[in-house]
């Protein structure tokens, strides 16, 4: 015959072993629905190239990590005002030269980049690294970047060349960040105060 308390601590040693199980689960269940709400579009883009959720999730997670490392900064409001500049002529050009507006656009958009602190890797790594802080228009990166690799082969319409304007502009737009000086009344505030 058993001992009561050898059952007892049998039957405590399932309830701990499934609520591990369980507690692991739903775990899994609200990391996977926290990475499709910040990756949106590119989350459904990822686990499609993986072929498996939990790879994609892992890749998503690895990204996070890798940005989360990166020196990302806003841009002095000087420098934010020529990448603006830059942007505004590229556009005056488009009509005269489309081709060259779309080079010019991803030359721009790779000089923005750069300038905020993203490193310079392979067209992938750099999308991957947009897709953390700017999920909503890596879609647009990548379209862009498509229609320019077309146009290098002189495979793209003007109508072609017009939209990867208008999805690297997207993504400038977003990338434009603008860093604010911070006001001197607050710390002053705060030495009166203490």
């Amino acid at each position: 015959m058993i001992d009561v308390n050898t059952q007892t601590w049998a039957l405590i040693g399932v309830v701990v072993v499934l609520l591990a199980v369980v507690g692991w689960l739903l775990y899994q269940r609200n990391e996977s629905r926290r990475l499709q709400q910040r990756f949106g579009a590119e989350y459904k883009r990822a686990v499609s190239a993986a072929g498996d959720p939990g790879k994609a999730e892992a890749d998503l997670r690895a990204r996070e990590k890798r940005v989360a490392k990166l020196a990302l900064v806003p841009l002095a409001p000087a420098v934010a005002a020529r990448f603006g500049e830059a942007w505004s002529r590229l556009q005056g050009r488009f009509v005269d030269d489309p081709n060259g507006a779309v080079v010019d656009a991803d030359e721009l958009v790779r000089e923005l980049m750069q300038a905020r602190g993203y490193p310079m890797g392979d067209f992938e790594s750099r999308a991957a690294d947009i897709s953390v802080d700017h999920p909503r228009v890596v879609e647009n990166y990548r379209a862009a970047q498509a229609i320019a690799t077309r146009a290098s082969r002189n495979a793209a319409e003007t109508e072609d060349l017009r939209r990867a304007v208008i999805h690297y502009r997207a993504l400038f737009s977003e990338l434009l960040e603008v860093k604010h000086a911070e006001p001197r009344s607050t710390t002053r505030q705060h030495e009166v105060r203490t």
